[in-house]
This record gives C-alpha cells, structure tokens and sequence, in this order.
C-alpha cells in the first residue's frame, strides 16, 4: 500500500489539504494518501483536527499516529465514523490550529533550552502550551531565573529556523550533533532531518516548529525538578 506523504515535513504551517483514503483501521483510523495532520513521536502529541467528508459531513480527529511500518498516518476518528468511509473517498483534513502553533512554538523553545543547558538529554515531552526535557547533570545548582532570563535572550535574537536533509553517514560521522541519550533520530530510509537555529542550533528532529525564535514569545521555566541522582527535569511554559 503506498505510504503517505507527511506535507508538515514540508511546510509545517499548512492547515488544511485535500486527501483520498487509502484503507481504514479496526480500530477507527482512517489512512491517506496524504496529511497535514503530525503523527505522534519524538515527544509531541499527534494532532488533532477535522475530518471532512465531501457531503459536508465533519469527524473529529482525536490523534494521528504511525502505522506498523511507520509509512503510513492513521488517523483516528472512531469505529463508528470510520464506517462512514471507504478507499478511494475524497477528504479534506484540517487541523487544530491553535493547538499545533502552540506545540511548534514549545517544541523550538526546548530546542534553545538544549543549548542554554548543554547536557545529554535523556528524555521530554510537548504540550500545549508548556513542555519540559530532561537532563544528565551530575550537579543540580540550576536557577530558573538564571535559565529564564537566557531562554527570552536566544528568543529575541528572532533567528531562522530551517530544515535540511543529510544521509545516514553523515550523521553517523557527526556524532556530536545528538543530544539525546533515550531516542535516536529515526533511520532506516538513508537520510536524516536536521533542524537549524540560525547561529544557535543545529539537531536531527522529525517535529514541526516556528520558522522564527521570535514566534516563540515569551517564556518562562516553571519547575526544576530532581529526578534521580543525575536526572533533572527542566518545565518551561510559554508566558501568554
């Protein structure tokens, strides 16, 4: 079956696209040929959205994730709705936009709180609105303001962030460029996404973010948090 085409790995602030349903899951999920809809991985959540059917009918989209052989985004709208549908059926998609931007907007803010504390990673989590990484620093000492104060400085720089392609063995001769310890970048199609802050930052990530650190706005570290005796968990919030 053909895989679908991840459009947010191009432009993530597409909304909307027309799409024909390729199969449908036991468990009410609908497969496309094509989304906008971000599949569930890396630490941010499948999106969320609208389904709609060419009658003018609308199912809601309460997550995307990936298939078994990760090719294909299901998304699911529920057994019932599901039914509704069949292959070949034109569809429009439509995200939750509010509640997207606000991910993309965390996901690039914990990208510059990797830089602003440089330790492994080993592990995170985006939310709507708020979101944390956590990190391998044999000495806690950490100050919120100190980290706060850092954080809105990389943020007012309003620097680019862009994406690019590198193979495989690119990546595996530039080890450094991984921060974290518990997920790898995805492999096995030979190539790998690098995301870039312009003079700040430069890491594999499959996720969608702003296309500038000023879209991020305002920021502030909520909680740090002890997690074991290398562990600290760092929360950050958007401040609006």
């Amino acid at each position: 079956m053909s895989a679908t085409n991840l459009l947010f790995r191009e432009d993530a602030y597409a909304k909307t696209c027309d799409a024909t349903v390729l199969a449908l899951t036991p468990e009410g999920g609908v497969i496309v040929d094509r989304t906008v809809f971000y599949a569930q991985g890396g630490g941010q959540p499948g999106d969320v959205g609208v389904l709609k059917l060419a009658d003018g009918g609308e199912m809601a989209v309460t997550n995307a994730v990936y298939g078994p052989d990760r090719s294909q985004v299901v998304h699911l709208v529920g057994s019932e709705a599901a039914a509704r549908l069949k292959a070949g059926d034109t569809v429009a998609l439509e995200l939750d936009w509010p509640r997207r931007m606000k991910r993309m907007r965390v996901h690039t803010a914990l990208h510059l709180l990797s830089v602003v504390l440089p330790y492994p990673v080993t592990g995170g989590s985006i939310g709507d609105g708020d979101g944390r990484l956590d990190f391998d620093i044999p000495d806690a000492g950490l100050d919120k303001a100190d980290i706060t104060d850092k954080m809105n400085a990389l943020i007012a720089r309003d620097a680019a962030v862009t994406d690019r392609w590198i193979t495989d063995a690119e990546l595996d001769a530039n080890p450094g460029l991984v921060k974290t310890m518990s997920v790898q970048p995805p492999r096995g199609s030979g190539r790998v996404r690098l995301v870039e802050i312009a003079g700040i930052d430069l890491q594999p990530c499959g996720g969608t973010h702003v296309r500038s650190t000023g879209e991020i706005g305002e920021i502030i570290i909520t909680d740090i948090e002890k997690k074991g005796k290398q562990n600290r968990r760092v929360r950050l919030s958007l401040a609006d």
